[in-house]
């Protein structure tokens, strides 16, 4: 029973990972028509940039995190926005799927050239040693990560519905051509998604290097699993992303501790299959006519 409750524990942390790179897809989406293929490689950046501020500047970790931030929102965010999405953006999905598969391959050859394929090691934020409860044992590590990783998603819901920010984000992304007629400033709300997305990739990054390490490569099973974590919650709700991220976290684990280690990464996409076939909109999902 201790052995369960651990499990789901850690498998929590690992899945509100999962749910911060997942709400960054349904974000995007929702206020752009964007699916950036290049979500993992949003993650992968700012791991190296905190590790260069980390061993060669020397600064502490919160200011290189600080410092990540920024550069984040100007190349991930306001860049990544006005080079790629806005030119490509009414010629349609389909465009901006193929630009930001080019953007990934891309970005991890760089990342590849510039830091090498050894994997880096990256601090944890938090302590490194256990908390006994009783027969329990958990770790700072997966409770601070899924405390992090739980403030930012409900920060983020609560941006959306309690402030008029939010509400003219979601105003845009039901319907842009209303949202104009309003007096709402499109253009600036949907550079706020994009800058929003490149912190939560920032944090993403602070929270999952530890345990991923810092290597080229790391974003693409990030990336997937958060992929499939948005469809699983449904792709029009960021509670679901949420909901899909947990989901796949605790069941990859129990899944590799009760059944077989071989089947864990499978988990998710048993899942995302589970769920297209009976529940094509997710979980949380509604069911709702784009225009295109």
């Amino acid at each position: 029973m201790f052995t369960f409750l651990q499990l789901v524990v850690s498998g929590l942390a690992t899945g509100a990972i999962y749910a911060l790179v997942a709400l960054g897809f349904t974000l995007l989406w929702q206020a752009s028509g964007t699916i950036n293929f290049a979500q993992g490689e949003f993650v992968m950046l700012p791991a190296f940039s905190m590790l260069f501020c980390l061993d060669t500047l020397h600064l502490p970790i919160w200011i290189a995190f600080l410092i990540t931030c920024v550069l984040a929102m100007l190349v991930l965010g306001q860049g990544f926005n006005r080079i790629i999405v806005a030119p490509l953006r009414r010629h349609g999905v389909i465009p901006l799927v193929i630009a930001t598969l080019g953007l990934s391959t891309g970005l991890q050859s760089t990342a590849k050239a510039v830091f090498g394929a050894q994997p880096l090691p990256f601090p944890s934020i938090f302590p490194s040693s256990l908390i006994h409860l009783g027969p329990l044992t958990l770790s700072w590590s997966d409770l601070g990560t899924l405390a992090v990783a739980g403030l930012m998603v409900f920060g983020m819901q609560l941006l959306l519905d309690r402030t008029l920010t939010g509400r003219a984000m979601q105003a845009v992304a039901q319907n842009t051509e209303g949202a104009q007629i309003l007096g709402i400033n499109v253009k600036r709300m949907v550079l706020l998604t994009f800058l929003v997305n490149a912190l939560l990739g920032v944090v993403a990054a602070l929270l999952v290097t530890p345990t991923y390490l810092a290597q080229f490569d790391m974003g693409n099973t990030l990336s997937l699993k958060a992929f499939y974590a948005a469809i699983i919650g449904g792709f029009n709700e960021t509670r679901g992303a949420l909901l899909g991220g947990l989901l796949i976290g605790v069941m990859e684990n129990l899944v590799g501790s009760y059944i077989s280690p071989n089947y864990k990464d499978g988990v998710a996409l048993m899942l995302f299959l589970v769920v297209i076939m009976f529940r094509p909109q997710g979980l949380l999902g509604k069911v709702e006519e784009r225009k295109v």
